[in-house]
């Protein structure tokens, strides 16, 4: 069995002794953060990406060596421990591989394979499996015995396979072959129940369907399993992909289990009893076992891939650019509970709050301009963050007049995601931050700082409250969890947090503070005022050395003591700083931005002991740029007057909105109606697309054409290239597929029959089949199919 460190170094393609050294930082309590941008010469550089990858296997194979342990002791302590058995559980390299050889050993319920063998019919089955050549009845007869509950022969031969049925289900070698033959082979279908057609209509793509194992797209998956959950489908995974084949390849897989035993019919008197073993084993036990197996499969890779997607869309978010410190409004906008207003100054503090009336029911439209105006010129707003709610088109139609009319105020109106806002309204932490606003009020608060800044603000929200996932409700809770946190962690100390203005829930996200720490750093500065140097958080109370330690480069001090405080510049690596002004002769506020000397440098000279090369170069970069903030420059989308509803779209509208969300099939788009558009995967791009993130990622500010719109149903068809003809879209030519990772054509229509109407299930045989398998009930209408999936991209709420 090779090392655990050998195995991780060869998976991701790195030497053992990156791994070695990675591992035995995070072991000492460094986080991913501080190890990719502080110890690149103990790791040689491993990036954030591959530190993340090697965590997240660290921890599996650990867990595995768990179970390999706690599986020898107790097949050892059976007395069953043998030196073939145990090289092969040694030798498992996977968790499914290594509960293939314990099957046999693990302690189970009284079975009739135990009854049986209790009633003394194991050599009965041990002896027809040896030698075939006897007769089943006559040999059975001998075990026939009212005291032990054999009463007849037929009884002792039901017992006698009931043992060897078990008996070849756990065949390690044998359920590890087949396992892989039916998920290479196989295929999943799904019926709609009876009577559920009208109540499942948004699942009506998938009421007649088949596909592959190993062609389902995550999103395709996870919307099965939730149709299945709500009882609106029925779903079975067969063993083979095309029908006409299903019962050779059931026949396939028992002679498979027949040949793994030795066994074969050559016509001898067991023989015909003996492949009947062999049929029920598959039949009753192994293909109901492995149909489960594949369907954690099926779960495990559409979990990781949906959970790859929301981490990726919630980085996009994090990342997005700031407006930055300036006075802004939030307006949170409502039409009977009126738009709640709330200014902040540029550090983001509450100044003013209100709320106006200028929409249905009460229409005072010109009091709420005055109000409005009123505190724009007190408190000189430069921004004006329009929340993307109800009432969103109509508040951003008063903030326009607002901005007309104070032109020398010079602002600037944006509609931002609201998503989360009133998670954040309602929560602990707000009531602590803003105790004395009005929940309602909070949720203007929270719009405005977004704007200010996204990353500062959306910290202090569950991730899986944002809504930039697909299926988020559907997956493992600790698995989602630990990818977001890993994800804020990232952002969080990628950028740098102003240690005198963070939030507690911000400083808890920098590398080892934690949320108690981060709680002591805020009280220390409220009670002592603004740290002035990077060291005084020494004296934070608990705060010691290897929090320090981690913590330290990710903190910013503007206008401290030291300017490198307010630098990515570690404070251990100081010393290297110093050493360089001597080389150079000038003053730290001489060097600092100063390029010319700095590119000038020769970063060799600097390299010894204690600071390599990586290191020197990252503290001169940083000393070019100190405290560069990563993110793009902030960019506003204009939404189009007069386009504020469904109905006031038209095929063949080019528009500019903003990507609210992307998804493994597309991206959805927010242009003003109060319902998400999707530009699907084909539409992303004249080039193949293989991730839509590579194309657009939220907050993007993007051109759409309008292609298609379906009012009842509230979906909007959009694509990215606008020289697409306005029309229907959909998936398939007649009689196949896309190969996998391919786009449909643009504006191509499946030719085997009639597409289905909107909200029309499909009939069956009328939709072409995947490649490779007769016409059937099959494939969907890629538009259709996006949106099927629940858990799309909100309705925007009415009536607020």
């Amino acid at each position: 069995m090779i090392s655990l460190h050998r195995r991780i170094a060869e998976e991701l393609k790195v030497e053992e002794r990156q791994v070695a050294a990675a591992v035995e930082l995070l072991d000492a309590g460094s986080t991913v953060p501080f190890i990719a941008r502080y110890r690149k010469e103990a790791t040689d550089a491993l990036d954030d990406t591959q530190l993340r990858n090697l965590e997240e296997r660290l921890r599996y194979l650990r867990e595995l060596e768990e179970r390999r342990k706690a599986i020898l002791e107790s097949v050892k302590s059976q007395d069953k421990l043998t030196p073939q058995l145990e090289a092969a559980i040694l030798g498992a390299e996977s968790k499914a591989r290594l509960e293939d050889i314990y099957l046999p050993y693990k302690p189970k319920r009284r079975t009739k394979a135990t009854i049986a063998r209790e009633a003394g019919l194991a050599p009965l089955a041990a002896d027809l499996l040896a030698e075939p050549t006897r007769d089943p009845r006559t040999e059975a007869a001998k075990y026939v015995d009212e005291a032990r509950g054999v009463k007849t022969a037929e009884e002792a031969l039901e017992g006698a396979r009931a043992i060897l049925v078990e008996q070849f289900s756990e065949k390690a070698e044998l359920i590890g072959t087949l396992r892989e033959n039916f998920w290479t082979r196989g295929r999943i279908v799904s019926k709609v129940r009876d009577g559920k057609a009208r109540e499942g209509a948004k699942y009506s793509d998938y009421f007649d369907f088949f596909e592959p194992l190993t062609k389902l797209p995550s999103h395709r998956i996870l919307a099965l399993f939730r149709a299945e959950k709500e009882e609106i489908l029925d779903l079975a995974l067969e063993p083979e992909n095309a029908t006409d084949a299903a019962a050779q390849g059931e026949r396939a897989y028992e002679l498979a289990v027949a040949a793994s035993a030795g066994l074969a019919d050559r016509g001898r008197p067991a023989d015909k009893w003996l492949m009947d073993c062999a049929r029920w084993a598959w039949r009753t036990r192994i293909k109901i076992s492995l149909a489960v197996d594949l369907r954690a499969r099926l779960w495990r890779n559409a979990e990781d891939q949906a959970v790859k997607v929301f981490a990726g869309n919630l980085r996009d978010l994090l990342l997005a650019a700031p407006a930055g410190p300036r006075p802004t409004m939030g307006l949170d906008p409502g039409f009977r509970t009126g738009v709640k207003v709330a200014v902040v100054d540029a550090t983001g503090k509450v100044v003013d709050t209100g709320v106006i009336y200028p929409h249905e029911p009460q229409r005072r439209w010109d009091d709420a301009l005055l109000e409005l105006a009123r505190l724009c010129r007190l408190h000189k707003v430069e921004l004006i963050a329009i929340g993307n709610g109800t009432a969103s088109r109509e508040t951003d139609k008063l903030a326009a007049e607002l901005v007309a009319k104070l032109p020398e105020q010079k602002m600037t109106k944006i509609v931002v995601s609201e998503a989360g806002a009133s998670v954040y309204s309602a929560s602990a932490f707000a009531a602590g931050e803003l105790p004395d606003l009005d929940v309602t009020l909070r949720g203007a608060v929270s719009i405005a700082r977004r704007l200010q800044d996204p990353l500062a603000e959306l910290v202090k929200i569950d991730p899986k409250s944002i809504g930039v996932g697909q299926y988020q409700h559907d997956l493992a809770e600790s698995n989602l969890s630990r990818a977001l946190d890993a994800v804020v962690e990232d952002c969080v100390n990628g950028i740098g947090v102003d240690l005198n203005t963070a939030s507690a829930p911000l400083l808890a996200r920098v590398s080892g503070l934690g949320a108690n720490l981060a709680a002591n750093v805020v009280a220390h500065r409220d009670a002592n005022g603004p740290f002035r140097s990077r060291d005084a958080l020494k004296k934070v109370p608990r705060l010691g050395a290897k929090a320090f330690e981690q913590c330290a480069g990710f903190l910013r001090i503007r206008g401290g003591e030291n300017p490198l405080d307010a630098s990515g510049v570690h404070p251990e690596a100081y010393p290297l700083v110093r050493k360089i002004l001597a080389a150079t002769k000038s003053d730290i506020h001489v060097l600092i931005g100063n390029s010319k000397i700095l590119r000038g440098l020769n970063a060799k000279s600097f390299v010894d002991e204690t600071f390599g090369a990586p290191t020197v170069n990252d503290v001169l970069r940083e000393l070019e740029k100190p405290g560069r903030d990563p993110r793009p420059e902030f960019k506003t989308a204009s939404f189009q007057e007069g386009v504020e509803s469904l109905s006031d779209l038209k095929p063949g509208m080019v528009l500019e909105g903003v990507v609210t969300n992307v998804a493994a099939f597309g991206a959805f788009v927010d242009i003003g109606v109060h319902q998400d558009g999707l530009v699907h995967i084909s539409a992303m791009s004249k080039n193949f697309v293989k991730d839509p993130r590579e194309v657009a990622k939220p907050g993007d500010v993007v051109k759409v054409k309008v292609l298609e719109v379906d009012v009842p149903r509230k979906r909007i068809a959009l694509t990215m290239r606008l020289d697409d003809a306005a029309e229907p879209r959909a998936s398939h030519q007649a009689g196949r597929a896309p190969q996998a990772g391919q786009a449909p054509q643009a504006g191509q229509a499946p030719q085997a029959g009639k597409a289905p109407q909107a909200g029309q299930a499909p009939q069956a045989g009328k939709a072409p089949a995947p490649r490779g398998e007769k016409p059937g009930p099959a494939a969907s209408n890629a538009f259709a199919e996006a949106f099927a999936r629940a858990g799309a991209p909100r309705d925007r709420p009415k009536g607020r």
